[in-house]
């Protein structure tokens, strides 16, 4: 395997979140596909040091911070409000990005 997926504790918990809300009859599906995925999960703390960069939407500021904390080499992303973002790593990229890149 060439790339090892991170996720982090905010967008787990940011995913199951979504799916109970939108499809609260697929919750299960959740935790079938975590489980069968390779990964590394990590930790996103509670406090974050604002200071590192600036994002519209506050609430994908831990996605970011933590992909800084655990030194990700790329966070693959179709929010837009990561495209102004100005940090020197980790490479944002969207998944059509991505694939033209590395794929």
């Amino acid at each position: 395997m060439e790339y090892q997926m991170v996720l982090s504790s905010y967008i787990v918990e940011e995913l199951k979140d979504v799916v109970k809300r939108k499809f609260p009859d697929k919750v299960g599906v959740v935790d079938t596909l975590l489980a069968k995925m390779n990964y590394e999960y990590v930790y996103t703390p509670d406090i974050l040091n604002e200071a590192l960069f600036e994002i519209r939407d506050v609430k994908d500021y831990p996605v970011l911070y933590t992909a800084i904390l655990e030194d990700v080499d790329i966070l693959v992303t179709g929010d837009d409000d990561f495209n102004n973002v100005k940090v020197e790593k980790p490479e944002i990229l969207t998944p059509a990005e991505f694939m033209e890149r590395y794929c």
